[in-house]
């Protein structure tokens, strides 16, 4: 295991993941144009659903472009591990459509695990991952998401509390 890689992998995923969460705060509805453009799937549900912007995706790759360095990592490595955190996202998304889940709706596991798992994946040789510190990294945002998500509920940064 190794403490710093893990550490900074941990880093850009949170900068990726949360910038989106803020970016709504910030913005409300402002600049929130559907990924999918509301395209339908063969089974006439969402695409994707209309909760997953491209401001979403926008924010996540700026943050973490921007934070990567703060923590001595490329801006492009930064860019890449969200480009991979907001893939697996979107993945989550529609599978949980297909699943007839609602946007926003909670599927433990499957909300968590593809925006890590993917992106770490990725990413591991130019973060310097092992396997083993992939999924230690990947069950510590499991379970800090899970935390997390309450907390900014609780401060109303986020609309649901998971």
């Amino acid at each position: 295991m190794q403490p710093l890689p893990i550490l900074r992998s941990l880093v850009l995923l949170a900068l990726a993941n949360g910038a989106p969460v803020f970016a709504k705060k910030l913005f409300g509805r402002r600049f929130a144009w559907a990924l999918d453009g509301g395209l339908r799937f063969l089974d006439g549900r969402p695409l994707i659903g209309a909760s997953k912007t491209l401001r979403g995706v926008v924010v996540a790759l700026l943050a973490a472009s921007a934070g990567a360095p703060l923590i001595g990592l490329s801006p492009g490595l930064g860019a890449a591990v969200a480009a991979g955190a907001m893939g697996g996202d979107l993945l989550s998304s529609f599978v949980k459509r297909r699943l007839g889940r609602a946007p926003s709706s909670r599927a433990l596991g499957l909300d968590q695990l593809p925006e890590s798992l993917l992106p770490l994946w990725l990413c591991r040789d130019a973060l310097s991952l092992t396997l083993a510190d992939i999924l230690l990294a990947s069950a510590i945002f499991f379970a800090g998401e899970i935390v997390l998500s309450r907390l900014l509920y609780r401060v109303h940064l986020r609309d649901e509390p998971y």
